[in-house]
């Protein structure tokens, strides 16, 4: 291996970690590993593989936003309450750097959807949104996974 396609795989590993983290553009990094690698390489596999990398990852995206709307309408969770878990989040990951992210965002959904439904209704409804936040996650990764394993059959033929 190239010190080119060692520097691609810890890109592509610090995206995927991204992913499940969402810390950093785990998908954009991904996609620009994959695009640096091809620009070095520069022939036609290359310039296929990551045209190959781009259209999953792409996919990926739209779906990760498609499927989880789709069951946070059927429960009935509006978007403000994603909203002010996403703000608490924010405010959580500063407080509690990384795990306050996470506590942050469950909490802010716990309670939006306190203040909307009452305290019995609140938490079957916040559990419904995290599901769906984890098939969101799901679907963002296995995309970053078919990506990945496109770019190492690129590495492999060229």
């Amino acid at each position: 291996m190239s010190l080119t396609e060692v520097l691609v795989a810890l890109a592509i590993a610090v995206g995927i970690v991204g992913i499940i983290v969402p810390v950093l553009p785990g998908t954009i990094l991904v996609m620009a590993a994959i695009l640096v690698w091809a620009v070095q390489v520069g022939t036609t596999t290359a310039w296929v593989v990551f045209a190959v990398a781009a259209v999953l990852l792409a996919a990926g995206s739209v779906v990760k936003f498609l499927v989880p709307g789709r069951r946070l309408k059927a429960s009935g969770v509006p978007n403000r309450t994603l909203l002010v878990g996403a703000l608490l989040a924010f405010v959580g990951f500063f407080a509690v750097p990384v795990v306050g992210m996470f506590i942050g965002f469950v909490l802010g959904v716990y309670l939006a959807e306190r203040a909307r439904l009452g305290g019995a209704q609140a938490w079957p409804s916040t559990v419904g949104a995290l599901k769906a936040v984890g098939v969101s996650i799901l679907i963002e990764l296995v995309a970053a996974f078919l990506a990945t394993v496109t770019w190492v059959v690129g590495v492999v033929a060229t």
